[in-house]
């Protein structure tokens, strides 16, 4: 765990300074990309910093909205650059709303937009993992096992470095090459690119010593990645037959 670095008088945020590089790589990538699908980098690059500048806004709101009563006590704490004042969830879908809008009214393809954008995805979750490590979030569950790091008073898996290596996997199954692309119908790399998160996050959610236990003894986590790995794979089976219809009348 390595939260702050002291450059001279300046405390630099390590966590916060790889989910910028993480953004910074996944962008270009994308941008770089782009063209492969019919898009052009200006279109990527808006694309994301609305996304971008959406979902911090909304996760801070949604933050605020769960928690008022501290920020009415506290006015300027709406202001705060604290990551740790962020809800995610609500930043999400708040990126995602602003996103989608912003593609319709530029009328971008919506498959071949999501397919632009899953290998920056990936390359943006890499970081995230690595960032969770360096701030000591996300942290595993307590182990023997030799490669085991020393975090929070145990041993512990570093889950956070397993799932960093299986989303840089993931980023190498989906890279767009050219050939990719021509043998696989609009929307496959995306929803190749979720069903593939997904497993990975159901099965590294055992490893975690930090998830919230739902019902039944299932995972709160396990049980959202069940959904998204069924809806992806559900995705994926529609788009290969419609594509198999397609050969075929032709």
């Amino acid at each position: 765990m390595l939260p702050v670095i002291n450059v001279g008088p300046l405390a630099l945020q390590i966590p916060g300074l790889v989910i910028l590089v993480g953004l910074w790589a996944g962008i270009s990538i994308c941008e770089r990309y782009a063209s492969l699908r019919g898009l052009t980098a200006q279109n990527i690059y808006n694309l994301s910093f609305i996304g971008l500048v959406s979902g911090v806004l909304g996760a801070r709101l949604s933050y605020v909205l769960r928690y008022p009563q501290a920020f009415l006590a506290n006015p300027l704490g709406v202001l705060s650059l604290n990551p740790g004042l962020l809800d995610p969830w609500g930043g999400a879908a708040c990126a995602l709303i602003a996103m989608l809008i912003y593609g319709q009214r530029k009328q971008l393809p919506l498959w071949n937009t999501l397919d632009a954008l899953a290998p920056g995805l990936a390359a943006f979750l890499a970081a995230f993992h690595l960032a969770n490590f360096f701030s000591g979030d996300g942290y595993g569950s307590i182990t023997q096992l030799p490669w085991g790091i020393d975090l929070w008073g145990a041993v512990r898996h570093p889950v956070q470095f397993y799932e960093m290596l299986a989303a840089l996997l993931i980023l190498g199954v989906i890279w767009p090459t050219q050939r990719f692309i021509r043998s696989a119908s609009p929307g496959i790399q995306f929803f190749l690119f979720t069903s593939l998160t997904a497993g990975a996050r159901l099965f590294f959610e055992a490893f975690h010593g930090d998830s919230t236990v739902a019902f039944l003894g299932l995972r709160q986590v396990q049980l959202i990645a069940w959904l998204v790995l069924a809806a992806s794979l559900f995705a994926l089976y529609r788009l290969s037959g419609s594509v198999k219809v397609h050969l075929e009348k032709g």
